[in-house]
């Protein structure tokens, strides 16, 4: 991404400001078939700008920090779709979170992970990262993704359902670990997730844009995570309505969410690997895997705690099956620090796997 110096594109500015008018004419009015057309077309333009500013901000403060903003940003944005469409929907939305955050884990570990591996393979046939820093982020990954998609199954009577005391500690463990593995990434050992030396490309190496650019992205941003969310709580129902006219299962609801704020920051960290960065592709993609366990969780266990509405974490034994092979597969395939497109295919068979169960089970 070339970073501008004095200003910025129409579009990164542009995108924002019409989602804000299409999202004040949809909520003011019933919205037709048209505008909610229209308003699907805004929102996946608007991530994509969120995504632009998060970058303008990311390189103004540097690696690692940069992918820790953008993997911030786009957990801000799936964590606030889950809270606005969990207090409209009441029990019949208690697995939600749950279907989101596992859909979030297997379309990182395995399809944006896979696809970068195997473009990164087409084209440079092996490539290296920071061993430590991938051994770490999977460690911490495991645990988390054990403690509060796994562990619900056994130790509460009412099946995937924490009770409250449970849900607590589920929450704040998972904040413990995501804290911890920030303050390792950014602070105590920061250089096991820095590029190896001569990777890169002549974005690297531009200029940081000016302290004004960097804050007016910085706004800009906020606003258009504001107005994504909007946007997707008033095309939720339609959303669901179509699902429920397919017949497809209702967890497919929470792929679709998770795919649509990930596409963006998907495409970022594709980019990366083709041009022979794949440190800051792992950064981006383990690093968001991370975020989307370590603050979604806390958040909406809390929410779940102050209107007292359930929330269902436990998975079925399908997809937990499905999350043993992608945690083992990533600790053998990411385990040499070295990788080829052989990676890259065993991981996007797991993810098509994943795809065609949920859509067949």
């Amino acid at each position: 991404m070339h970073v501008p110096q004095g200003g910025m594109p129409w579009w990164a500015w542009g995108w924002p400001a019409l989602a804000w008018m299409v999202l004040g004419a949809a909520l003011l009015t019933e919205p037709p078939a048209l505008l909610l057309a229209g308003a699907g077309i805004v929102l996946v333009a608007t991530v994509f700008a969120a995504v632009f500013h998060a970058e303008v901000v990311a390189h103004r403060v540097g690696e690692p920090f940069g992918t820790l903003v953008l993997a911030l940003a786009v957990t801000v944005i799936e964590v606030a779709l889950i809270v606005s469409v969990m207090i409209g929907g009441g029990a019949a939305k208690a697995g939600l979170a749950r279907d989101t955050v596992f859909a979030a884990v297997m379309i990182i570990c395995n399809g944006l992970v896979g696809l970068c591996l195997l473009a990164g393979g087409v084209r440079h046939r092996e490539q290296g990262f920071q061993l430590q820093g991938a051994l770490a982020a999977l460690a911490v990954l495991a645990a988390l993704v054990t403690l509060t998609l796994v562990l619900p199954n056994f130790v509460s009577t009412a099946g995937p359902v924490f009770t409250v005391p449970q849900l607590l500690f589920a929450g704040g463990a998972s904040l413990v670990l995501y804290g911890s593995f920030v303050f390792v990434q950014t602070i105590r050992h920061r250089d096991y997730f820095l590029p190896e030396s001569g990777a890169g490309d002549e974005d690297d190496h531009a200029a940081p844009p000016s302290v004004r650019v960097a804050l007016a992205s910085f706004g800009l941003l906020l606003a258009c995570l504001v107005a994504v969310v909007g946007l997707a709580k008033v095309l939720t129902p339609t959303l669901e309505r179509g699902i429920d006219g397919l017949g497809i299962p209702k967890a497919v609801a929470g792929i679709v969410i998770a795919a649509l704020v990930l596409m963006p920051e998907g495409l970022a960290a594709l980019r990366a690997a083709r041009a022979d960065r794949l440190q800051t592709s792992m950064n981006l993609a383990l690093g968001s895997a991370l975020a989307t366990i370590g603050l979604t969780i806390p958040a909406v266990a809390l929410v779940s705690v102050l209107i007292g509405q359930p929330l269902a974490l436990g998975l079925g034994p399908k997809d937990q099956v499905l999350l043993a092979l992608t945690l083992l597969v990533a600790v053998i395939t990411l385990g040499t620090g070295r990788t080829t497109v052989l990676q890259g295919i065993v991981h996007l068979v797991i993810f098509a796997s994943f795809l065609f169960f949920a859509l067949m089970p």
